[in-house]
């Protein structure tokens, strides 16, 4: 066997283990009954640690450092580089430690929802603990070169730091704000947008119109399901499999339709990869910033638009027949609210990367700033008070609505609005191929919206990085000036704004 054969069956089998350690995830957010979260954590314990023995295998490193020399071409360049990368980091990590870790996250996210059902902190605060006691014993095992919380960004979002996110976000809350307090002015006289009443809305009837939608989208139900979970996401098992989720407010549909657009959105990232990758680097999504922009992109971009509500007002009157008879344009001022509300992922485009943003300023005074756990959520809520003016009335409703902590994925939420960044970006260059964007949608056919994302973004896997990625798709190095042009463009339109 050559080099880089036996390399390839290696990296294979690591992917195949990370694959099943992503099947038994979503199992127990879905199905596993409430008992099985003791042995449910023992198994994703010891898969953690079968996968990390294999990646710093001896013989890895040695591949590794044989490979990098070779005469390769650039789907194995790209192979290696990732696995280099990920060597390097899971040698830094003993064994015990990862096993330990992997526990601690299945027993937290069983603390969480329980905690977040009760709305109560305290019951998640033990779990939370663990985990951030433990995040911290990780970062000191990899190293801290500029700040702690930086090597967890660099995890969801390769080279970008605080030193990256502070200025962006800086820059974003500087247009955002501005704009937001003009629409706050504008709503103090003028009536709601639109009202879908006092109707109730059920399950059954949402997870078939909402089903219409995602397929409508090019979702492959023949090879992906969609059920509910705690919180909306989404898991590309195995090839073949890809399997999301969403949640259910029977008083409003719209919470389900956007979770469901937002989920189809990353399944269809998954379902386009290129199979002949399977369970290598290459054949991986990208990043999770680019990732979010395929879901913000879906969600925002085409589905809160009068151009899909004209396609969608049919299925809509079908599915819900006792709702109030409202036209394509009232729906999608409903769709479209400005809202201070305390949800991130129901938010509109305006408020939502300020939701972002306060998750990230705490994971920075977390670890970068020693914030003790037991005031996280006196934190929370003075922050919360002080940036959108409203009294968080609850725990579930404040830091304990997101699944993030509970599955220790701290770095994260920053890529949410990278992903909006993208998203925006993408949207010009697509106008610029395709032409006229609501026109396509309003057809009914989406098909070529698909079209284009699969060869730039989906096919392309890891073979170059995310920044590339998206610099090869649109011309241009990503940048925040499509999305806050979009955003305030869309918003001084809908609110009659000069």
């Amino acid at each position: 066997m050559d080099l880089y054969s036996e390399f390839h069956e290696r990296v294979t089998n690591i992917h195949r283990l990370a694959a099943l350690q992503g099947h038994l995830g979503w199992d127990q957010e879905v199905l596993m009954p409430a008992k099985g979260g003791e042995a449910r954590g023992e198994m994703m314990a010891w898969l953690a640690g079968q996968r990390h023995e294999a990646l710093t295998h001896q013989r890895m490193g040695e591949l590794l450092q044989a490979l990098e020399s070779a005469a390769l071409d650039a789907d194995q360049r790209a192979n290696v580089r990732e696995m280099r990368r990920a060597y390097d980091q899971a040698v830094k990590l003993p064994k015990a430690f990862v096993e330990a870790f992997a526990q601690a996250r299945s027993n937290a996210l069983v603390a969480w929802q329980q905690a977040r059902t009760a709305s109560d902190f305290s019951a998640f605060e033990p779990a939370l603990s663990e985990l951030i006691d433990m995040t911290h014993q990780k970062i000191a095992h990899l190293g801290v070169t500029t700040t702690p919380y930086d090597v967890l960004l660099d995890e969801y979002e390769t080279g970008m730091t605080v030193a990256d996110y502070d200025p962006l976000f800086a820059g974003l809350k500087e247009r955002l704000v501005p704009l937001l307090n003009s629409i706050t002015e504008a709503q103090s006289t003028m009536a709601p947008l639109g009202d879908l009443g006092d109707t109730r809305f059920p399950e059954e009837q949402q997870a078939a119109f909402c089903k219409r939608v995602s397929e409508a989208m090019g979702f492959d139900f023949e090879a992906g399901r969609m059920d509910a979970s705690t919180h909306p996401f989404s898991a590309g098992l195995w090839p073949g499999d890809t399997r999301f989720t969403t949640r259910f407010d029977e008083e409003d549909p719209f919470s389900c339709l956007y979770a469901v657009m937002h989920e189809t959105g990353h399944a269809l990232y998954e379902q386009g990869l290129d199979p002949a990758h399977r369970y290598t680097p290459r054949g991986d999504a990208v990043s999770l910033g680019v990732h979010e922009s395929q879901s913000r992109f879906w969600e925002n971009q085409i589905g809160r638009t009068p151009a899909f509500w004209k396609v969608a007002l049919p299925w809509f009157k079908e599915a819900f027949p006792e709702a109030p008879s409202l036209d394509e344009s009232t729906l999608n001022l409903v769709a479209n609210q400005v809202e201070k509300g305390f949800i991130r992922v129901e938010a509109d485009e305006v408020t939502y990367n300020l939701h972002v943003m306060l998750r990230y300023e705490i994971e920075k005074k977390i670890f970068n700033e020693g914030l003790a756990v037991g005031d996280i959520p006196h934190t929370w809520n003075t922050m919360f008070k002080s940036w959108f003016g409203l009294d968080v009335p609850s725990d579930d409703l404040g830091c304990l609505q997101d699944i993030h902590w509970s599955m220790g994925a701290f770095g994260y939420f920053p890529t949410y609005t990278l992903g909006n960044l993208y998203a925006a970006q993408l949207l010009d260059a697509m106008r610029d191929d395709l032409g006229d964007v609501d026109a396509l949608v309003e057809s009914g056919d989406w098909s070529p919206l698909l079209a284009w994302l699969r060869p730039r973004i989906h096919e392309r896997g890891s073979v170059v990085s995310p920044a590339q990625l998206i610099e090869d798709a649109t011309g241009s190095a990503p940048r925040p000036e499509p999305f806050l042009d979009y955003v305030e463009a869309k918003y001084r339109a809908l609110y009659g704004l000069a």
